[in-house]
């Protein structure tokens, strides 16, 4: 498709010139090319549809990226990618040395706070308006904030804070039907821009000067501007908090968010625009099913549907796994409950919220709030079974600490996307939870190698007094039957051997396991899956330091901190003189890619582990010959 204003717009600058026909022309072209785009390489989509004209319009009246967009999340931000120099890099997007389907500050300027995580984006806009008063820059800060995001308590921790400083800033709400507010229509428009402009402001501070000359006038005004916007705005809770409140208004008006825009850019202290738009705006199935389409693999543009060749042969994944077990287990315990942050498609509970609606909690980007709420469920003889992505976990580790751990809870948390999750990347790789939770007291943590092991894992951490975690990752299973299994457990702190070998053997920790079979088969090697982070099987690391001359532990896991740190521990309490080799994930951020290849790229694929055991058995023998 030729694109008669897109092709000519690479930069923000590029559309300081344009006319108010143009731009209406530049949010259609844009729709269509982002719609082509991700249809392609998958990604996000839904989000980002509806934040086209609102983008535009920040690029046209502000001077960025002298003047700074703060993106919330991300998942809105490829119309902002695609208008800040990187249009011609969208095919690349999120695969391996691509650009990133997040908001990353090393991959343009244009991106001035990383972003993948959800409701950062007005703390760091109140540290950046912090930073230009220090550093007395007239640079104009704005945070774009939407998808859910106001659910999160730290925007309201950020909400509160920038009224009382009073800070320079335009907060702008893209509520996408999702949100807080409904459309009150064309009236609310119309006060907005009207409210926005400069006669209107210059009238209200004039009669407020008026009027504090008569005491009784103005206290009756205050009172009747008071009733006046009960009636015409939604917009006093954040008055209450300092902010200037304008809207709600059309968000898919690109040249009335301009003039808005133009209006509100000069205005000092802290200002919050609320916005309407639609969540897939422009391609009807988007729109139909913005769930669906927020974020997709390739697909067909007349079908809506995935053009991946491997959907022929459908696999069950672990998330499918645990959607069976969590229904059949709440089949048989009344007092199972299902919590999850926002997460109910990801983490697989749908079909759980149809059949017990009682029992399920979306309590929405709060994931404090999630470990707290299901602490106190727990207190009141309540299972609370709390279904949440690695990465997402890590925001909810005070509360793990303070409100479970030390009160000693029962809960089980079901951690989806553990290890590496592609392309999402840095901040969505799942490679920290065993390093954090390992050191928690009393915690069973537990790393299941297939989807048999993690159906028994769960209900051992069903029945566990305590703070129980089982970790999956994101992708296909092996496709076995689990039916067999959905009342059986395993022995809680013992591992098992899966092939035995000489000399050399692998202490598996999850998934990895299947990888380094094919390894130990080329080595003769034994293969233990050790099932336990914690509490770790003592007795079976002892005895096979006394028996293999080379030992290996594998975990897709950081390194530093995880499983391999626990089996060394285990060797320094025994006082084992035993030289282990560690292979997890280094000690760097992941980048975005193939699950595969990243995999490889970090030496846990089967060509990885096999050069790491001869490497590593060559540099041992080199060493014994040396101390000869």
């Amino acid at each position: 498709m030729e694109y008669n204003i897109l092709d000519k717009v690479n930069y923000p600058r590029d559309l300081k010139n344009l006319t108010k026909k143009q731009l209406q022309e530049l949010s259609s072209e844009l729709r269509h090319f982002l719609i082509d785009s991700v249809s392609k390489t998958g990604g996000h989509l839904a989000a980002g549809l509806g934040a086209i004209e609102i983008t535009i319009a920040l690029h046209r009246v502000f001077d960025t990226p002298y003047d700074k967009l703060i993106w919330d999340i991300g998942h809105q931000c490829y119309p902002h990618k695609i208008l800040t120099g990187r249009k011609h890099l969208m095919g690349s997007l999120r695969k391996k040395d691509g650009i990133s389907g997040f908001l990353k500050r090393d991959e343009s300027e244009y991106d001035v706070f990383g972003a993948g995580h959800s409701s950062t984006s007005i703390s760091a806009a109140v540290g950046m308006d912090a930073a230009n008063k220090l550093n007395n820059s007239t640079s104009k800060t704005i945070a774009i904030i939407g998808d859910g995001g106001l659910t999160a308590g730290m925007a309201y921790e950020a909400l509160s804070h920038a009224g009382d400083m009073k800070s320079n800033l335009l907060v702008i709400l893209n509520d996408n039907e999702m949100s807080i507010s409904p459309n009150v229509g064309a009236v609310h428009k119309y006060l907005t821009r009207l409210m926005t402009s400069k006669t209107v402001s210059t009238l209200r501070e004039g009669g407020k000067k008026v009027l504090k000359t008569i005491k009784p006038i103005e206290d009756l005004a205050k009172r009747v501007e008071g009733s006046a916007k009960n009636l015409i705005a939604p917009g006093l809770f954040f008055e209450e908090l300092g902010f200037k409140y304008y809207g709600p208004v059309n968000g898919h008006d690109v040249l009335g968010l301009a003039e808005i825009l133009e209006n509100l850019k000069n205005k000092s202290g802290p200002r919050f625009l609320h916005i309407m738009t639609k969540k897939g705006k422009g391609y009807k199935l988007a729109e139909q099913n913005p769930i669906s389409f927020h974020g997709v693999t390739p697909f067909d543009l007349k079908t809506g549907k995935s053009s991946k060749k491997s959907e022929k042969v459908k696999t069950l994944t672990y998330t499918n796994i645990f959607s069976k077990w969590i229904e059949d287990k709440a089949s048989k315990n009344k007092d199972l409950v299902a919590i999850t942050p926002a997460m109910r498609e990801g983490s697989g509970l749908v079909n759980f919220q149809e059949k017990y609606p009682k029992r399920y909690f979306d309590v929405g980007i709060a994931e404090q709030h999630a470990i707290t709420f299901a602490a106190g469920l727990s207190c009141s003889s309540i299972k609370p079974v709390v279904a949440i992505y690695s990465t997402f976990l890590q925001r909810g580790y005070d509360q793990l600490i303070h409100d479970v751990v030390v009160q000693d809870l029962n809960i089980l948390l079901a951690i989806d996307r553990a290890g590496i999750v592609g392309a999402d990347g840095e901040t969505h790789q799942g490679i920290y939870d065993i390093s954090f939770l390992r050191v928690l007291p009393k915690i069973v943590l537990m790393t299941p190698s297939n989807e048999l092991e993690m159906v028994k894992m769960l209900n051992t951490g069903y029945v566990n007094h305590g703070l129980a975690a089982v970790r999956y990752p994101r992708g296909e299973t092996q496709d076995l039957d689990v039916r067999e299994s959905m009342d059986e457990a395993v022995p809680i702190g013992k591992a098992e051997i899966r092939r035995e070998g000489k000399e050399i053997a692998y202490l598996v920790f999850g998934t990895l396991l299947n990888t380094v079979m094919r390894v130990a088969e080329d080595h003769n090697a034994t293969v233990i899956d050790m099932r336990f982070v914690k509490p770790i099987d003592e007795e079976m690391i002892v005895s096979i330091c006394r028996k293999y001359k080379y030992i290996f532990t594998v975990e897709d896991n950081v390194i530093i901190g995880g499983a391999g740190s626990a089996v060394n521990e285990v060797i320094v309490k025994y006082g084992i003189d035993k030289v282990i080799k560690n292979l997890g994930v280094p000690d760097k951020t992941i980048p975005h890619g193939n699950q595969n290849d990243i995999l490889a790229s970090i030496g846990l694929d089967y060509n990885g582990i096999n050069s790491t055991t001869i490497d590593h058995i060559k540099f041992m023998v080199d060493i014994n010959k040396k101390a000869r």
